[in-house]
């Protein structure tokens, strides 16, 4: 599934009006259908609770059991297991039927923009009172501003007699409706609302009603998911044409509510032919853009050489754990054999912790921590492995930026680097450094991909995709930016936005077992884009694994996500 920013899709628009000679008009007249069936489903779904509520309530008097029903939160998505929010969910949906039974009940109103949101507003308007339900238009500025396509609708809706409304001359009535249409602000709008737009997203949301967005919610930046002040927190944004990016990036994906794709008639083809960067990564895209096999087939004639053999250099006496984890990922991925290089000292402490991973202490005995004259040894135990993974529980030390040079220049295999390693490459100048044969992949996570880029950690969240391709393009690695909704970008300038894990696992070593597992794939023979981004979907269904097995996901620890791989 491709994800577009708003320039994207305004190019794509434009092909498809005026190369393929579709009509504006019809693609916002296929746009407002399929924002009319989705709410048309909403009301379903609803009904179908309310009378699910009954039932249990039903059976809770006969019982004399406390059952309680869902409570009233307009629709939006209740609360997970351990009091967790459900994540955000994206969805293609094919048509739906635009009936809906005993529509008597169903009020909507639909807030109408100037722009053409605003126009697809107007026809889903239509579509929902030919379905019967009863809608309300509320325009935020004067109708007759509307142009083009927009008042072309505005044009049919007052033809049909819809009753209308504009806010500031008449009274709206929120506590009335059973929901809302946000159809306020589109991809074209910058900036945060003001206003009479600002008036009615506000209202919106106190309101409690149900509320679905077209296209975006009001007020989320469509590129990089930043809210603006107000922004409309919505139960099902109907995202036209193609997913958004900012719909995939937090704040953003939490005030989309539940995100469902919906084609108008653009060509999906036309994203690839025009060079759209960014995909959400499924076993799909895993398939067909990046030529995994996701079913981790084995040969039967394989054996333990033939699935690669990964050196991991991690750990101190104080952070042992990071390396015993990362390396036991790396066998869980499928690999045949890891050697972890850790200090003398450290050895005797993790003999049999994990019997079968192979230890190769380096350094004298009594050496507790790494120095410069240990890259010495892991090139020496390099030359006969098939990947090299660097940083966990590594700890900093004097000379660690000269380490850290001696194994990016001498190292002929794909280098790892998470953690300590990420921290040393942050204050060293490895743009002067020899370039490298073999891909690099970094593995930070917002603080450490700030110190890296040189910007406030509030900088790298603002626009995670876009400083992701930015960074991996200007220095030649593939980047996997950690983090709700992780963006994996290739040196060639795709991105693919990772969309499953579980809040549990914002624990203590989870980013050591992600380490491992891309380790392990890469020494499967994966290219470093294909690791990085399998290995990332990966560990977080591995993550809603292991969270379903708890009662509370917040026990959840890195070592669960391991065993659920």
């Amino acid at each position: 599934m491709d994800l577009v920013t708003a320039e994207e899709m305004r190019k794509l628009d434009e092909v498809t009006i005026n190369r393929l000679g579709i009509p504006a008009i019809a693609l916002m007249e296929n746009a407002g259908r399929a924002i009319a069936e989705e709410i048309i489903a909403l009301c379903r779904r609803r009904r179908g609770g309310e009378m699910a509520a009954a039932d249990r309530h039903s059976a809770a008097d006969d019982s004399g059991a406390g059952l309680q029903a869902p409570g009233g939160n307009g629709g939006r998505a209740a609360a997970g297991a351990g009091g967790n929010a459900a994540p955000p969910q994206f969805t293609v949906s094919g048509d739906r039927a635009l009936t809906l039974e005993h529509a008597g009940g169903e009020h909507w109103l639909i807030l109408v923009g100037k722009g053409n949101n605003g126009g697809d507003g107007l026809a889903a308007a239509r579509h929902l009172r030919e379905a019967g339900l009863a809608v309300t238009l509320v325009y935020a500025a004067a109708p007759e501003t509307l142009a083009g396509e927009a008042a072309q609708q505005r044009d049919a809706a007052g033809a049909l007699g819809l009753p209308a409304l504009v806010y500031g001359r008449d009274r709206v009535d929120f506590a009335a409706c059973s929901g809302i249409l946000d159809a306020l602000l589109g991809t074209g709008s910058a900036g945060a609302p003001r206003g009479a737009y600002a008036e009615l997203i506000a209202a919106a949301n106190a309101s409690g009603k149900a509320i679905v967005s077209a296209d975006i919610p009001s007020g989320l930046n469509a590129d990089t998911g930043e809210l603006h002040e107000p922004c409309i927190h919505a139960a099902v944004t109907v995202c036209l044409a193609l997913l958004k990016r900012g719909l995939t990036q937090y704040p953003g994906a939490g005030a989309a509510g539940q995100v469902v794709v919906r084609s108008i008639g653009i060509p999906a083809a036309l994203a690839r032919e025009h060079g759209v960067q960014a995909s959400l990564l499924t076993p799909e895209t895993l398939r067909t853009r990046l030529g995994v096999d996701v079913s981790r087939r084995r040969s039967p004639e394989g054996h333990k050489g033939t699935y690669g053999h990964v050196l991991l250099a991690a750990g101190s006496l104080n952070m042992s754990g990071a390396g015993l984890l990362a390396a036991r990922a790396a066998l869980r991925a499928g690999c045949g054999l890891v050697t972890w290089a850790l200090p003398g000292a450290l050895q005797p402490h993790v003999i049999g912790a994990a019997p079968e991973i192979m230890l190769a202490p380096v350094g004298s005995p009594e050496n507790s921590g790494w120095n410069a004259g240990t890259a010495t040894e892991v090139l020496r135990l390099a030359e006969t492995r098939d990947v090299i993974a660097a940083g966990p529980g590594l700890g900093r030390f004097a000379e660690d930026t000269e380490w850290l040079r001696m194994l990016w220049e001498g190292l002929e295999a794909p280098l790892l680097l998470d953690a300590d390693a990420l921290n040393i490459l942050a204050e060293a100048d490895f743009a002067s450094w020899k370039p490298r044969r073999h891909p690099v992949i970094l593995t930070p996570h917002p603080g450490e991909m700030a110190r890296l880029a040189g910007v406030s950690t509030k900088e790298v969240q603002r626009d995670r995709i876009g400083l992701a391709l930015d960074y991996a393009r200007r220095s030649g690695v593939v980047l996997v930016l950690k983090g709700a909704h992780t963006v994996i970008a290739s040196p060639d300038g795709q991105a693919y936005v990772n969309i499953t894990g579980h809040p549990g696992m914002g624990t203590g070593g989870a980013g050591d077992v992600l380490t491992g597992l891309i380790a392990g794939l890469l020494a499967q023979g994966l290219e470093a884009v294909q690791a990085a981004a399998f290995g990332v979907y990966l560990h977080g269904l591995a993550g809603e694994r292991a969270a379903r097995k708890r009662d509370n996901p917040a026990a959840l620890i890195a070592g669960d996500i391991i065993e659920a791989l």
